[in-house]
């Protein structure tokens, strides 16, 4: 994870659908087909499933899982009650809350769903317009220096907060990790949250990385009724990705896939994976084969020309003053 001491899986098992569309026999063949195929990282967050996801990771562990074997990772600062002061965030009744009291009480009571008395990585799910970011880090620097976490890092930020960020945690605790959404269909964060990750020496985690499953091509002909994109609650999360845009990506990675025999997802991730600055792709599988699918994208190393070509036909539109 960049230059921390910190190390995770090229994979990272995503679990947002832990709770709510995976029931906990199917998390549990999940884990177990990520652990056997060298998998280490599990991304969970109190936010999922209104912690139904962590408390799924929580039971695996009294028993199933050996709480060693994996790099158990949440994130904290989107939560469903709203207090004084919380900012509303569109579109799902949640609130925003980085302050020092939400991060901390949101990580306690993680730990308590998880079984646990620290996480790996304690990650902030999102910017706080009402939280200063010296406010936000102070509860990082307290979650490690009190043992509740070992490594820190933010999400969804841009390259200049990660800047200071890293700047008010440098020296002792230090900032391991950028969570961003990242893939062929979002390629954002090379403008600015690339560079300042690989300065800095931090590790990217991708999340989504197979453009909110826009990717795997199921959507080429259509709305499949078991899908996401027709699930009443993730309908809008993949909509923004169903556009002429995103079709030309979607038709060069299946034309590529064909010509390697692969499947698509399998050529999207190994594009991403050979990013130099992310450390791992999470992927949040919703059924047990769709996990094993991911898994066998490990072994894809894209030949030169299929990468250059899927880099031009995706390729985001940088100007001044990222590009000088």
């Amino acid at each position: 994870m960049g230059r921390s001491g910190l190390r995770v899986s090229e994979l990272g098992l995503g679990t947002m659908t832990w709770g709510r569309d995976t029931d906990e026999i199917d998390a549990a063949e999940q884990v177990r087909d990520f652990l056997d195929a060298g998998g280490t990282l599990v991304d969970t967050a109190a936010s999922y499933a209104e912690g139904d996801a962590e408390r799924i990771i929580g039971s695996l562990l009294q028993g199933k899982v050996d709480r060693s074997d994996i790099v158990l990772a949440t994130k904290a600062g989107i939560r469903h009650d709203s207090r004084p002061g919380a900012s509303p965030r569109p579109g799902n009744g949640h609130v925003v809350d980085a302050s020092r009291a939400g991060l901390l009480d949101s990580l306690d009571a993680s730990l308590a769903r998880l079984g646990t008395d620290h996480v790996d990585l304690f990650l902030v799910a999102c910017p706080d317009p009402n939280t200063t970011l010296e406010e936000t880090c102070s509860a990082l620097r307290l979650a490690v220096t009190s043992g509740r976490a070992r490594y820190v890092g933010l999400c969804n930020q841009p390259g200049w907060a990660a800047a200071r960020a890293a700047s008010l945690l440098e020296g002792d605790v230090g900032l391991a990790a950028l969570e961003l959404e990242y893939s062929l269909l979002q390629r954002g964060v090379e403008r600015d949250v690339l560079p300042a990750a690989d300065a800095l020496g931090m590790g990217l985690l991708a999340w989504s990385p197979l453009g909110r499953g826009v990717l795997t091509g199921k959507y080429r002909r259509g709305l499949p009724a078991d899908s996401r994109g027709a699930s009443p609650h993730l309908a809008a999360f993949v909509q923004p990705y169903l556009d002429g845009l995103s079709s030309a990506v979607v038709e060069a990675v299946a034309t590529a896939a064909d010509g390697l025999g692969r499947a698509p997802l399998e050529v999207a991730l190994a594009w991403l994976l050979a990013r130099e600055t992310v450390a791992s792709a999470i992927v949040g599988a919703r059924t047990p084969a769709q996990l094993r699918t991911s898994i066998a994208a490990l072994d894809l190393d894209l030949p030169y020309e299929v990468h250059a070509a899927l880099d031009d036909v995706s390729a985001p539109e940088i100007g001044y003053p990222e590009r000088w």
